[in-house]
C-alpha cells in the first residue's frame, strides 16, 4: 500500500496547522549552515534541504514538475518548510514550560501503530517506502516526536476547557433546523419524455397493468426504475410540481401525469405522509456537548498560539532569503 509522509505522521509541506512564525527580530546571528535561530536554539538548513529533497521526490511521485526556483509556488514551498521547522522547535522549547515529556518508548510505540496499519507490521514494506518517498527512518521518528509534542500541548493548553448544559441547550435552540425532518412519503413514479407516453402508461395502468413492471421497462429515471420507480422523498426535496403531487395525493393514489424539468412523471403514492419531527435534545446532547467541547479546545489553542508568536516575536532570527513573507499568517485547526 502506497503511503506519503502525511499519512505516516503529518504534512511539512502543506499549511501547517499551527503557524507560529513570525517576522523574527533575534539578535543572533544566523551561522552558514542554518536557516533560523530560535531562541538560542539553530535550525540546521539540512533540515531545510531534507524537506525540499521530500517534496521534490513527492512531486516527481505524482508525475509533476518541481516548481523552479524564484516562482511563486517555489517561494511559497520554501515559506512552509521554513515555517513548520521554526514552529517544531519552538512546540519544542514550549513543551518544557508546559511539564510535557515525550518518551523514546512513546516515539516507538507511535511507529509501530504506523507500521501495523499501513504496512501490516511488514518493516521491509515500510522501509521500502520510505526509500521511495526520500526519507529516512530518522526523519521519520523525528516528526513523530513532534506530532506527539503537539498533541500533548493541545491537551495541556485545553484541559480546564468546559462545555456547560446552558451552552448545550443554546446551541440546540439557535440550530434546531438542523435536529428537524420535514414530512417525507413513500411513493414511486414512471418518468417519460412526452405527454403521449404518459397518457399511454396511465391507460395501461387502467388496464390493470402492473406500475412497478411499467417503471422498469418505461422510466427514464435511473436512480429509481430498478425497483420499480420507489423513491421515499422529503417534503421540499424534489421539483415544485413533482413535490406538490406527491405529497396531495391520497394513499394508492396515481396521479395525471405531471410535468416537471425532466419530462413526464406518472406518481403514486405508496404509504400516508410522515409527519415531519425534531429530534429531541437528550438525543443529540452528547455529540453537541462534544462539538462545542472541541470548538472551545481549538480556540484556547489558537490563543495560546498568538501568545506564542507575541513571546517569540524578538526570539527568531533568520537567515538572509528565508525570513517568511511580511503577511504571512496561518490558522488553528484540531491538532489531535
Amino acid at each position: 500500500m502506497k503511503i506519503s509522509r502525511p499519512l505516516l505522521v503529518l504534512c511539512a509541506l502543506a499549511l501547517v496547522s499551527l503557524v507560529v512564525a513570525g517576522c523574527g527580530g533575534g539578535g543572533d546571528k544566523v551561522p552558514p549552515d542554518a536557516v533560523a535561530i530560535v531562541d538560542g536554539q539553530k535550525i540546521p538548513k539540512a533540515d531545510f534541504d531534507g524537506l525540499l529533497k521530500q517534496a521534490k521526490t513527492s512531486y516527481k511521485n505524482q508525475k509533476r514538475d518541481f516548481p523552479k526556483a524564484g516562482s511563486q509556488e517555489y517561494q511559497t514551498l520554501k515559506n512552509q518548510a521554513v515555517q513548520f521547522l521554526v514552529q517544531r522547535e519552538q512546540f519544542e522549547q514550549e513543551a518544557k514550560n508546559l511539564g510535557v515529556e515525550v518518551t523514546e518508548k512513546q516515539v516507538d510505540a507511535r511507529l509501530e501503530q504506523i507500521q501495523k496499519q499501513y504496512f501490516g507490521g511488514d518493516k521491509k514494506k515500510y522501509e521500502k517506502q520510505l526509500a521511495e518517498q526520500g526519507l529516512s527512518d530518522a526523519q521519520v521518528r523525528k516528526d513523530i516526536r513532534a506530532q506527539i509534542v503537539s498533541e500533548k500541548i493541545f491537551e495541556q493548553v485545553a484541559r480546564e476547557v468546559k462545555v456547560t448544559d446552558k451552552e448545550v441547550t443554546g446551541y440546540y435552540a439557535k440550530n434546531k433546523a438542523q435536529y428537524s425532518q420535514p414530512e417525507s412519503r413513500e411513493v414511486r413514479h414512471i418518468l417519460v419524455k412526452t405527454r403521449a407516453k404518459a397518457d399511454e402508461m396511465l391507460r395501461q395502468l387502467a388496464a390493470g397493468a402492473d406500475f412497478g413492471e411499467l417503471a422498469k421497462k418505461n422510466s427514464e429515471d435511473t436512480g429509481s426504475k430498478a425497483n420499480g420507480g420507489k423513491l421515499t422523498i422529503s417534503k421540499g426535496q424534489t421539483v415544485a410540481p413533482f413535490d406538490k403531487a406527491a405529497f396531495g395525493l391520497k394513499r394508492n393514489e396515481i396521479s395525471k401525469p405531471v410535468k416537471t424539468e425532466f419530462g413526464f412523471h406518472i406518481i403514486q403514492a405508496l404509504g400516508e405522509v410522515k409527519p415531519a419531527k425534531v429530534t429531541p435534545l437528550k438525543e443529540v446532547k452528547d455529540s453537541i456537548r462534544q462539538q462545542l467541547l472541541q470548538t472551545k479546545k481549538n480556540e484556547a489553542m489558537t490563543k495560546w498560539v498568538n501568545e506564542l508568536k507575541k513571546d517569540y516575536k524578538d526570539k527568531i532570527s533568520y537567515a538572509v532569503g528565508f525570513n517568511p513573507p511580511p503577511a504571512a499568517t496561518g490558522t488553528t485547526t484540531d491538532s489531535k
